[in-house]
């Protein structure tokens, strides 16, 4: 998608030959307090195995002991029986797990999501609320992203998306970077 040159007060106007090159998915993880993105891992699925390596290359930038909490919505696999199994043994976890769709922590989604959310584990995971993603922050800068790299920008391969996605998380960090302010002050928004 090409978009030919915006003189002032014109309407910008795309191109209407169109060649996608592809799609790439962007694990992005927004460090709260620094508003830095950390272990950006992009990659074209988004299954288990992909979620269970973002996770390990956060982890893995902290300590032994570091702890962890990670703001997620409700996609399946944020709640997968090998990322429990995962979390289980990185904090030491010894009892039985039970068997995926018959007994114990692994037994639902819901007994693995409150497995995962407990709040005396040093890795802990807090799930959004359905449909309220919006309080998830790393949407903010999803958002960022969007506006400040990806919109009406046109790429020759999906190796020069993923270069462009780098360079700018890279570019953010050092100089964009800071904590969200909330500024919603807790009024009723309906009575």
């Amino acid at each position: 998608m090409a978009c030919t040159p915006v003189r002032r007060h014109d309407v910008a106007r795309l191109e209407y030959k169109y060649q996608r090159h592809g799609t790439t998915g962007l694990f992005g993880n927004l460090h709260v307090a620094t508003g830095q993105i950390w272990a950006p891992l992009l990659r074209d699925t988004r299954g288990e195995l992909d979620m269970l390596e973002n996770i390990n290359n956060v982890i893995s930038l902290g300590g032994v002991d570091a702890t962890y909490r990670f703001v997620m919505d409700n996609l399946n696999t944020h709640c997968s029986e090998t990322l429990v199994r995962m979390i289980a043994t990185m904090i030491g976890f010894e009892d039985d797990l039970g068997l995926k769709g018959r007994k114990g922590i692994l037994q639902s989604t819901a007994s693995r999501r409150e497995f995962l959310s407990d709040p005396s584990h040093r890795i802990r995971f807090i799930f959004t609320p359905r449909h309220c993603s919006w309080l998830n922050q790393i949407e903010i800068w999803f958002g960022t992203l969007r506006r400040k790299l990806l919109r009406r920008m046109s790429f020759t391969s999906i190796e020069h998306l993923e270069d462009r996605i780098l360079a700018f998380i890279e570019y953010y960090n050092s100089t964009l970077a800071r904590p969200y302010k909330w500024t919603y002050q807790g009024t009723l928004l309906a009575a």
